[in-house]
């Protein structure tokens, strides 16, 4: 019952489409009819709005990271977390944030809720798969490869640090689905048409 209500709980949270609802309270029109139509911080700098992107940026990562919290303290105990549910309601909360319920399923690509994830529920993996994101980025300026790579590399990273099964699974399924939902830069990078960082 307590793994149930962290998946329902962490999806719900996570389904919260904080890039639509900012965009909204700055007057700066649906989110969806800018740019790629995607509801994350990425396509809110689009708007030329930088403030309203980084707190994009900050929300959705802070929706998984207090989905993790919550279900870590309130189902196992504030003294001795149970890390375990905390791992399924960030997940959770990722898949949510990627397929939401209020938008037809249609969400973002997931990427500042996977590290929110993993910055909390695993800082030492997330240190190092954002470093990862930071080097590919430097070296090959695509925001899309960098991602496609550091949650690639995310599950193998858990593993030497030797996360729990639970925690290398959740983490699995993470990358996962945000493989998933750059398929369309995936054919644009394999075609060789996937704008570099800062090209619009």
């Amino acid at each position: 019952m307590d793994y149930l209500i962290a998946i329902l709980g962490g999806y719900l949270l996570g389904s919260i489409p904080f890039g639509i609802l900012l965009t909204r309270l700055a007057g700066l029109g649906d989110l969806r009819q800018v740019g790629s139509g995607n509801i994350g911080a990425t396509n809110v700098l689009r708007t030329g709005r930088k403030d309203v992107a980084l707190a994009t940026l900050i929300l959705d990562a802070a929706k998984a990271a207090t989905a993790l919290t919550l279900a870590g303290h309130y189902l196992g105990s504030p003294s001795n977390p149970n890390l375990d549910v905390g791992f399924c309601a960030g997940a959770s909360a990722l898949l949510g944030h990627c397929f939401p319920i209020w938008l037809k399923f249609c969400g973002g690509k997931g990427v500042a809720t996977f590290f929110g994830t993993l910055l909390i529920g695993m800082w030492p993996v997330g240190v190092l798969v954002g470093g990862l994101w930071l080097a590919t980025a430097y070296t090959f300026r695509y925001s899309s490869l960098s991602a496609l790579v550091s949650s690639a590399a995310a599950p193998l990273i858990a593993v030497v640090f030797h996360i729990s099964p639970i925690g290398v699974g959740a983490t699995l399924f993470m990358s996962l689905i945000v493989w998933i939902r750059h398929r369309e830069n995936i054919a644009r990078l394999i075609k060789g048409e996937e704008p570099h960082i800062g090209k619009h």
